[in-house]
């Protein structure tokens, strides 16, 4: 029989690694989020599965340069501001989820849950907000 403190430690460095690919990815979420609604939205209208992503990554594409032609164009701080947290919302979103799924079956009481989702979702959305503030 093996002992658990491998595998405690292995569920661990994941959660941790998962956490960093959040927070790393999360100036996408928006372009993965319309992707994957343009994705399904092709696929069910009756195109097929090649079609259906490359309108994909065409959606992707165009929301990101929809991003950074705003993002230049605009020369108000305020504004540019704006447009970044539009942008970053759904990071905010999936930071929450992340957590969620993270600590969902921890023995913790329902406040402490929240608690931690939120502090979550709020730290990815400020990343992602600081990381499209820095791009030039």
């Amino acid at each position: 029989m093996l002992p658990m403190t491998p595998i405690i430690l292995l569920a661990v460095a994941l959660s941790g690694a998962m956490c960093v690919l959040a927070f790393a990815l999360a100036t996408q979420a928006l372009p993965f989020m319309l992707c994957l609604c343009a994705f399904r939205l092709v696929l069910a209208c009756g195109a097929g599965v090649v079609l259906a992503g490359i309108t994909a990554i065409a959606v992707a594409i165009a929301s990101f340069a929809l991003f950074v032609y705003l993002r230049e164009g605009l020369r108000n701080p305020t504004a540019q501001l704006v447009v970044a947290i539009v942008y970053a919302a759904p990071a905010a979103v999936a930071g929450y989820a992340l957590m969620h799924g993270l600590i969902g079956l921890a023995v913790v009481s329902e406040p402490v849950k929240t608690f931690f989702c939120v502090a979550s979702g709020t730290f990815i959305a400020v990343a992602a907000v600081l990381r499209l503030s820095a791009i030039k």
